[in-house]
């Protein structure tokens, strides 16, 4: 009887970027979007659609084998799981994201020492719970069911509220006092799965192409020509992650060198290795990158 491994994936703000960063690391994964149990290439695993909010706690009690959340959900659900990868990605770009501690942008609160006494209301009651405590301020915490940017004022004193950007919390009119918690995305296991050997090689594996996927995700390759006497002007100029690749072309007195670079910098970098004499320059992207 084969095996099977029972993967959790985040339903809502998380699923996209989720999608699309396991389609890079080579899995493809089908069905309508009103589906909670999704189609995945691989016959060994068996693929279900669990909000990030409730992961955590669904693979700390077994009933699923591994799964993608954040960190700030293991923590609000105190489980106990094997971290398997911390994966930098989010809804909207390959960063962490913040919970923090926000007021009314003509509120006279500075601190959370001002908040002694008041009504915060947020979605991560325990995690606000544990920074109220480390900062000895006793406030009334109230688990907010959405929209916890429009209550304050007239509901509350303050949110808890997640962000990447903050443009949402400005858009209300919102003020940031303080971060209570940076989170990602992470990757985890039940233990007892983990003690499974052959579950625990699935996972491994997944993580493994999920990583190389994430680190392709900020690079591309390059490839030029050369002639021999410029090809320590080239070098020079060119950053690698180990050393590029120098190959003979059929005329000895060319050489064609690869490498893999951070995207960021190839604007600036081709122009600079056309002056050092590099030619037919070709800039291409990357699927996964396997360190």
């Amino acid at each position: 009887m084969s095996k099977t491994l029972k993967f959790g994936l985040p339903k809502g703000s998380l699923q996209d970027a989720t999608y699309n960063l396991l389609s890079k690391a080579g899995y493809r994964i089908s069905g309508t979007s009103r589906s909670y149990m999704p189609k995945i290439d691989d016959p060994e695993i068996q693929v279900s659609l669990i909000r990030a909010q409730e992961m955590a706690r669904y693979v700390e009690q077994g009933a699923i084998d591994a799964g993608i959340t954040g960190h700030d959900w293991i923590l609000e659900n105190k489980a106990s799981i094997v971290e398997m990868a911390d994966l930098i990605y989010a809804k909207q770009g390959m960063r962490p994201v913040r919970w923090v501690l926000a007021v009314p942008e003509n509120s006279p609160f500075s601190s959370v020492k001002d908040l002694q006494g008041k009504r915060i209301a947020t979605e991560v009651v325990e995690i606000t719970k544990q920074y109220l405590k480390k900062h000895k301020v006793n406030a009334e915490v109230e688990f907010s069911w959405g929209a916890t940017e429009i209550k304050p004022p007239e509901l509350v004193d303050a949110i808890v509220e997640l962000t990447e950007t903050g443009s949402s919390l400005k858009a209300n009119n919102l003020r940031i006092l303080d971060t209570v918690l940076e989170s990602t995305t992470r990757l985890i296991m039940n233990k007892d799965a983990y003690r499974d050997t052959w579950k625990r090689s699935k996972v491994e594996a997944m993580s493994t192409l999920i990583q190389g996927a994430l680190a392709a995700d900020s690079r591309v390759g390059l490839k030029l020509n050369v002639s021999a006497k410029n090809v320590d002007k080239i070098l020079k100029v060119l950053p690698a992650m180990k050393n590029p690749t120098i190959s003979n072309l059929t005329n000895k007195k060319w050489f064609a060198i690869e490498t893999v670079l951070e995207e960021a910098k190839v604007r600036e970098l081709i122009p600079a290795l056309k002056r050092a004499g590099a030619e037919d320059i070709i800039e291409y992207p990357l699927n996964k990158v396997i360190f």
